[in-house]
């Protein structure tokens, strides 16, 4: 039975074999290091919080906007660039010619619809996977599914669509066809675990790509960090904005396709990994709105 503490007489102070006091020490009340950095970042947060108080109603719909923009961006090039796009496909993927404007043409419609339905939370659940079949047959098209750097930033890409998906799920009420043994709770907790795997899979590719100087090592450590903070679910909101904050920077200074001329060989490129980028940074604002989920160290600190 435990003993009564602090009643003013002494009892429990010594134990009633001669041992040591029951009493905790100071030393043994001591924070862990992971209590301290919880605790720091939780201050953090709420002061983040304050801050944000005004667009909080309103990040939901910046996040999906965020999400499609590259889509969006994708289907005014194709249609701005169209023969541009049918020769390449036509004489170096060597694609026949009416298979090309069929391509092009179904592209176009995909993006354009499952983009507004996403914005408009309409049948998010057949928008996202419109717009991963985009993702995919984009890179079979163009044959860039063995480039590393395409594929681990796509991989980012889906990530935020599976944000958008667990998001959506947490409004319906009748279970999703394709998955009849898992309820909708655990279905929105598995989505937002896989969303959460693939965000983090954009800095693999910063790392993997480029030169190294001092200001790209930097940005990889605290990038690293906040991203395993994010896949364990550990401050996941804190690690997500300050990704947000990461990617944002980065995508200002180094993918500003705004200044180069016009008919500059990178601008395309450029541009191409801005709005990328900005997808990403929707799926990571989607993670700091609905938090973590179950799967996650923050989820399991409440349960103990």
């Amino acid at each position: 039975m435990a003993q009564i503490r602090g009643t003013g007489y002494g009892i429990g102070s010594q134990n009633t074999f001669g041992g040591p006091s029951s009493s905790f020490s100071e030393k043994g009340t001591e924070q862990s290091p992971l209590d301290s950095v919880r605790e720091y970042t939780s201050k953090i947060e709420d002061f983040l919080d304050t801050l944000s108080d005004p667009i909080k109603p309103y990040l939901p719909a910046i996040g999906r906007f965020l999400i499609v923009v590259t889509f969006l961006e994708d289907a005014l090039r194709i249609i701005t660039q169209w023969n541009d796009q049918l020769l390449y496909l036509h004489d170096y993927r060597h694609i026949p010619s009416g298979l090309t404007h069929l391509f092009l043409f179904c592209n176009v419609i995909a993006m354009t619809v499952c983009s507004s339905l996403v914005i408009a939370r309409k049948y998010s659940d057949y928008a996202v996977g419109g717009l991963i079949g985009v993702v995919v047959t984009q890179a079979l098209g163009y044959g860039l599914i063995f480039d590393l750097n395409f594929f681990l930033r796509n991989l980012s890409v889906m990530g935020g669509l599976l944000m958008v998906l667990s998001d959506s799920w947490v409004r319906k009420s009748k279970a999703f066809a394709g998955l009849p043994s898992i309820d909708e709770k655990d279905r929105k907790m598995y989505f937002q675990l896989a969303g959460r795997v693939l965000l983090i899979f954009l800095f693999v590719g910063f790392v993997f790509s480029g030169k190294w100087s001092i200001w790209r090592v930097v940005v990889a450590l605290f990038g690293f960090v906040a991203c395993v903070m994010v896949v364990v679910g550990f401050k996941a909101k804190f690690s997500a904005i300050m990704l947000v904050v990461i990617l944002s920077v980065f995508n200002l200074l180094v993918n500003n396709f705004w200044t180069l001329h016009e008919h500059h060989p990178h601008k395309d490129f450029a541009k191409y990994d801005f709005f990328q980028i900005l997808s990403i940074v929707g799926g990571l604002l989607l993670l700091v709105n609905s938090g973590p989920g179950k799967y996650s160290i923050d989820e399991k600190k409440k349960v103990y």
